[in-house]
């Protein structure tokens, strides 16, 4: 039988029997499921019956965590907009070649 820990969200826990350590992102009480996201980034719902048959115990955030994959999307996209403003000099560019680089009409 597991340790009585309840599931909090944002809190880290390490399953003594088989030392995976996990947060749990979510606790859905009307669907009666957990939602956990283990420290290789995967993500894996459980029902409350699983979680009682835990063995756990309460631990710190791993030492260099970088956290979910939705940071790193947040990282493409704002390189995605600095390409956006590269492309705009380049429109400045293709308006000079049309008129041959003359600045008169």
């Amino acid at each position: 039988m597991g340790r009585d820990h309840n599931p909090v969200p944002g809190q880290w826990y390490a399953s003594l029997e088989d030392e995976e350590t996990f947060q749990v992102l979510s606790v859905d009480e009307d669907a009666e499921l957990i939602e956990l996201q283990y420290e290789d980034g995967d993500v894996e719902e459980i029902d409350y019956e699983t979680w009682q048959e835990l063995d756990l115990d309460l631990t710190e955030e791993p030492e260099g965590w970088s956290g979910s994959d939705d940071d790193d999307e947040d990282d493409d996209e704002d390189d995605d907009d600095d390409d956006d403003d590269d492309d705009d000099d380049d429109d400045e560019d293709d308006d000079d070649e049309d008129y041959g680089g003359r600045d008169d009409y």
